[in-house]
């Protein structure tokens, strides 16, 4: 396999980041646990938006662990590619939508 920049292996070391800063990684853990917690969304439906979620802000750590997360909650492959799909619609459109700003600058200019 070829190596790359993120190590899978890292994906394990997660909960030794309060070892440089225990304070803050207990706060973080304890808000984390609350956030994936059962609310008024279900685990099962938080695993999936945590995985739309992964692939839009590209980290190949959380595409790995809520990706193994949404198989053992159940999801299927087309489920989950959807999601991604979701993700990228929204993370595509957020780019063009900028591009009103780009118009509006060229018009200023241009007047």
């Amino acid at each position: 396999m070829q190596p790359t920049y993120y190590n899978p292996e890292d994906l394990k070391k997660f909960g030794s980041i309060g070892e440089f800063q225990k304070k803050l990684a207990d706060k973080f853990f304890t808000y984390y646990g609350e956030v994936f917690a059962e609310g008024e969304l279900s685990a099962r439906e938080k695993s999936l938006i945590a995985l739309a979620v992964s692939h839009a802000v590209q980290c190949p750590y959380c595409i790995d662990a809520y990706s193994v997360d949404a198989m053992e909650k159940g999801y299927t492959e087309a489920q989950m590619m959807e999601a991604v799909h979701v993700a990228a619609a929204i993370r595509g459109g957020a780019t063009l939508v900028h591009g009103v700003q780009m118009m509006n600058k060229v018009k200023e200019l241009s007047m």
